[in-house]
C-alpha cells in the first residue's frame, strides 16, 4: 500500500466523525503491544495555546540534547505534520506501514481518523525510542483518545467556552473534562485560568495527589513584559519569536513546566529552547507574516478567546495600513456569533471563505450570522485568486487570515503554485 492509499483510507475514517471513549483505542493499543506505556510523556490539554506550549516544551529539551517526540493536531498542508522526532516529520512509509500492518484491527475496533492518528504517533514515538513524547490532545482531555496516558506532567494551558454541545456550556464542565487528564504521580501545570476552572483542577490535583503549579503564582507583567520567577530560574528578560502577548504567557508555562519536571535550571538551555521553538520544531500559523508588502499574516485563532487575543495584537500595528482586511472561516461548531462581533469593528473589508471539510460552517451559515450582527462582508469562491489579487495589490494594505487551522492550511497549500 503506497502512501495515497494510506492517507486515503486514513481520511476516510472521518466518516465515523467523533467518537468520545477510550474502549476502543484501548483495546487497538493492547493489540499492537501498548506503545504508550514505553514513553515517558507530557500531556497538554487547552482550548487555546496547547499546539504553541507544547512545541516550547519540545524545543527546550531539544536544546537540552533529547530526542523529542512532537504530537499536536490538525496538520496545515501535509498529515505528515502532525508527528515528529526533533522536528523531522514522520515518513511516508511509516505511515503507510502501520495502515496497511494493521488495516484489520482498525476495521474491527471502527476507530476513528483521531484515534487511529494517536495510535500512529505512539507507536512510532516507541519505535524510534524517543527520551519524551510531548503529547497535545485532540478534543476536551477525559475521553479524548490521548488520555491513556500515565504521563510525567500534565498542562492546561487555557480554558474557555468551546465545543459547548460536547463538553457542556459552562466553564465549570469544560474544566471537568480537561482535568481528567491529571493523574497521580505527575504533576500539573496551569496557565492563567478562570476562579470556577482552577477550583475544579485544584480538587482534581488533591484527589490524584498530584502537585499543582499555577503560572499567575510564579510571574510578573510589566506591561507587554512578562517576568517569570521560580525557586530555580529568574526570567526577566527574554525573547519569544512568535508574535503576541499570548505566546509569552505559554512560553512562561512551558518554561514552567520543564524546570519543575526535569529540574532544568540552565537559564540558557530555557531561553534557546523558546528562541528556537519555529527552528526546532517547525511551529507555524501562530500570527505568521508570509508577505511583508502587502503584508498578510495567518494566525489559527479559532474561538472566541483566540480571536480577541489576534485583535489585541492587531491593533498594534492596524494604523500603518491603507486599508486592512479579514478573511474568515470557521467550524460550525464554533462560536462564530462572538467571534464575528470581535472582528466587526477592526477592518475595513470582511471577507468570508467556506473552507473545504466536513464540518466548516457554510458561507450561507456565515453570511446569515453576519447579518444578524450587522457584520459588512463579501464571499470568496475561488480562494487561489483572491490571494493572488491580495499579494499583488496595494503594497500598503494588510491582509490577515483566521477563524480555522483548516482555512490557513487551505492558503499555504496553494501558496507555492502562487509565488512560483
Amino acid at each position: 500500500m503506497n502512501i495515497e492509499e494510506s492517507l486515503n483510507k486514513l481520511f476516510a475514517l472521518h466518516t465515523f466523525g467523533v467518537k468520545l471513549g477510550l474502549e476502543n483505542i484501548q483495546k487497538f493499543l493492547g493489540k499492537i503491544g501498548n506503545p504508550q506505556k514505553k514513553l515517558k510523556t507530557i500531556h497538554v490539554a487547552g482550548s487555546n495555546g496547547k499546539g504553541s506550549t507544547s512545541s516550547f516544551i519540545a524545543s527546550i529539551l531539544m536544546q537540552k540534547g533529547y530526542k523529542v517526540g512532537l504530537y499536536t493536531s490538525p496538520h496545515f498542508v501535509v498529515f505528515n505534520e502532525r508527528i515528529s522526532i526533533n522536528g523531522k516529520y514522520i515518513s511516508d512509509d511509516y505511515i503507510a506501514n502501520f495502515i496497511d500492518k494493521h488495516q484489520l484491527l482498525i476495521d474491527k475496533y471502527e476507530l476513528t481518523f483521531f484515534e487511529v492518528t494517536t495510535a500512529l504517533a505512539f507507536d512510532y514515538f516507541a519505535f524510534f525510542h524517543v527520551d519524551y513524547a510531548i503529547i497535545e490532545t485532540g478534543l476536551g482531555g477525559r475521553l479524548d483518545a490521548t488520555n491513556v496516558l500515565n504521563p510525567l506532567a500534565c498542562v492546561i494551558t487555557s480554558i474557555s467556552l468551546e465545543h459547548t454541545a460536547i463538553l457542556g456550556d459552562k466553564l465549570e464542565q469544560i474544566a471537568f473534562e480537561k482535568s481528567e487528564i491529571i493523574k497521580s504521580n505527575s504533576k500539573t501545570f496551569i496557565g492563567l485560568l478562570p476562579e470556577e476552572a482552577i477550583k475544579v483542577i485544584e480538587k482534581k490535583c488533591l484527589s490524584v495527589k498530584s502537585p499543582l503549579f499555577c503560572l499567575e503564582e510564579y510571574i510578573i507583567e510589566k506591561g507587554d513584559k512578562i517576568e517569570l520567577y521560580t525557586e530555580e530560574l529568574e526570567f526577566d528578560d527574554w525573547k519569544v519569536p512568535i508574535i503576541g502577548k499570548h505566546q509569552k504567557y505559554n512560553a512562561a508555562l512551558a518554561s514552567l513546566c520543564v524546570s519543575k519536571t526535569f529540574d532544568i535550571d540552565d537559564l540558557s538551555i530555557i531561553t534557546d529552547g523558546i528562541k528556537n521553538v519555529v527552528k526546532n520544531t517547525r511551529l507555524q500559523g501562530r500570527y505568521e507574516i508570509i508577505s511583508e508588502r502587502p503584508k498578510i499574516i495567518l494566525d489559527s485563532a479559532h474561538n472566541p478567546e483566540g480571536i480577541g487575543c489576534l485583535i489585541n495584537q492587531f491593533k498594534k500595528e492596524k494604523n500603518n495600513y491603507k486599508t486592512s482586511s479579514l478573511l474568515f472561516g470557521a467550524m460550525r461548531d464554533k462560536n462564530i456569533d462572538e467571534m464575528l462581533e470581535l472582528v466587526k469593528d477592526s477592518f475595513t473589508n470582511i471577507y468570508f471563505y467556506e473552507i473545504n471539510y466536513e464540518r466548516a460552517a457554510s458561507a450561507a451559515l456565515l453570511a446569515e450570522r453576519a447579518k444578524k450582527r450587522g457584520v459588512k462582508f463579501l464571499t470568496v469562491s475561488n480562494l487561489k485568486e483572491f490571494i493572488k489579487e491580495q499579494l499583488n495589490g496595494d503594497k500598503d494594505s494588510c491582509l490577515v487570515v483566521a477563524g480555522s487551522m483548516y482555512l490557513l492550511g487551505e492558503v499555504k497549500s496553494i501558496l507555492p503554485e502562487i509565488i512560483s
